[in-house]
């Protein structure tokens, strides 16, 4: 694994050491034992979409391995200027040990890498965002125990996180329900890919017969960072892709309910819901900071 730029490239087995070297980060971490894993190395940091979760726990994580963040704002850069991605690339290689891109297209972070000869991790394109689903996987597999056989359900927009989460969770062995509404489905990369597993996975427009017999069902906002204009026109569409009470019935009973943030409670999920499942999502909103810490170690180290 040279750079990570898509849940696509990765196998079974690399994001399993992943998991399994965040598990035992957090561990550490959790009983005081430093892990100065990157001492002395610094992380190019750039964001070209705000950020909460992605910038803190980079920051964060890299500080906690010994090492240095250097937040780059694409304001700040000659990239926001109209230098082109493959020369930002070559001379950010020179400066830095690894560089987080967050950024809209997915053809941006591609480039970057190819051009880099440090290791490039991807903080989020509108394509992908394997960041939160190796976080997503984690949470999933501390609460269940295991994460082969298990049912995921994603309810609504087929956007960056429906792509990974089905990449992911089809990768290590569960199987992927997707309710989402015409016009709004995955990549159609991801549908063939999903294709190739067979009667795992499963696309349809009816939320309550995604859900049904779901171990953890996931949703995100209906308007992604940049689709502000069309938030009005997205709630007519998703209108009825809520996860709420009503919708869980039809899951198992102790199904676990995840939330990549930030949530708009009363449109993709009910405040009653997200309260009931606060816990779990926001183990999953930390294990963003434990999950990219092994990133950057089997990356950077």
């Amino acid at each position: 694994m040279k750079h990570l730029l898509k849940m696509l490239d990765l196998s079974k087995e690399e994001i399993l050491e992943i998991l399994n070297l965040a598990d035992q980060l957090k561990y550490e971490l959790k009983h005081g034992i430093e892990h100065k894993h990157l001492s002395g190395k610094t992380l190019g940091m750039i964001f070209q979409k705000p950020s909460t979760r992605t910038r803190v726990s980079f920051e964060t994580g890299i500080y906690q391995l010994g090492g240095y963040g250097m937040f780059l704002s694409a304001n700040g850069l000659q990239i926001g200027r109209g230098e082109p991605i493959r020369d930002t690339a070559r001379v950010l290689s020179r400066y830095v040990d690894g560089v987080m891109i967050r950024t809209f297209d997915q053809e941006e972070v591609e480039t970057f890498a190819k051009y880099s000869s440090v290791p490039v991790i991807n903080g989020l394109t509108d394509f992908s965002h394997p960041c939160q689903v190796l976080a997503d996987l984690m949470t999933v597999r501390e609460h269940k125990g295991t994460l082969e056989g298990l049912k995921m359900c994603y309810i609504g927009d087929g956007n960056n996180m429906a792509n990974s989460l089905t990449v992911g969770c089809l990768k290590v062995g569960m199987n992927v329900s997707l309710a989402c509404p015409e016009g709004y489905y995955p990549d159609p990369v991801v549908l063939e890919f999903a294709a190739g597993y067979g009667d795992k996975f499963k696309l349809t427009n009816d939320c309550f017969e995604a859900v049904k017999d779901a171990d953890v069902v996931f949703t995100d906002v209906w308007a992604s960072m940049g689709q502000e204009s069309e938030a009005q026109q997205r709630k007519l569409a998703f209108e009825g892709y809520q996860v709420n009470s009503e919708l869980l019935s039809h899951a198992r009973p102790d199904c676990m309910v995840q939330h990549c943030l930030p949530a708009h409670r009363g449109e993709e999920i009910t405040d009653e819901v997200f309260e009931a499942h606060a816990d779990e999502i926001f183990d999953e909103a930390e294990n963003r900071l434990h999950a990219q810490k092994a990133v950057m170690v089997i990356l950077m180290k």
